[in-house]
């Protein structure tokens, strides 16, 4: 499996921010679209991530206001990143290595995604019940052996 399945399948939704916005607009987007991160952009490039992470230690650090605090002074400007051809035991290993719960999804220089850890888990997990359903229609259709041979017939 690869990070263009997981894509496929959460579809394209994509929320960004600028390093110059406000870390109290970045909270509000956050809220209001019901998501742990938001993709720092700049000239069209990735210059960042900013997660609950960032904006909670940031609110701490400034006394629990928001009020003065822009994004880039609170991003992650190094996330980890990942192509849509990256294979899923990598985005994992990369993902635990790092502590990481979101990861950008580049492709020729361009923001394509956003996956999470929540989104890589429920891949393995619904890859697994997939793989576990075909397994077991298999072996309720196995066929009957040969009585030839005087072996039992397992139901």
């Amino acid at each position: 499996m690869i990070v263009s399945d997981i894509l496929r399948l959460k579809g394209k939704a994509l929320y960004t921010i600028t390093p110059e916005d406000s870390l109290a607009d970045a909270a509000s987007l956050m809220a209001e679209k019901d998501v742990g991160s938001l993709v720092v952009v700049a000239h069209e490039r990735v210059v960042g991530i900013l997660t609950f992470r960032e904006v909670i230690e940031a609110a701490v650090k400034n006394g629990g206001k928001f009020e003065g605090v822009s994004v880039y002074r609170s991003m992650d400007p190094g996330p980890l990143i990942c192509t849509a051809a990256t294979e899923m035991d990598e985005v994992r290993r990369m993902m635990l290595n790092r502590h990481a719960r979101y990861m950008p999804v580049i492709e020729n220089r361009r923001l394509v995604g956003v996956i999470s850890f929540y989104d890589v888990a429920k891949a393995v997990v619904d890859s697994q019940d997939f793989e576990n359903r075909m397994l077991k229609a298999y072996i309720r259709d196995w066929p009957d052996e040969d009585p030839k041979h005087n072996e039992p017939n397992f139901p």
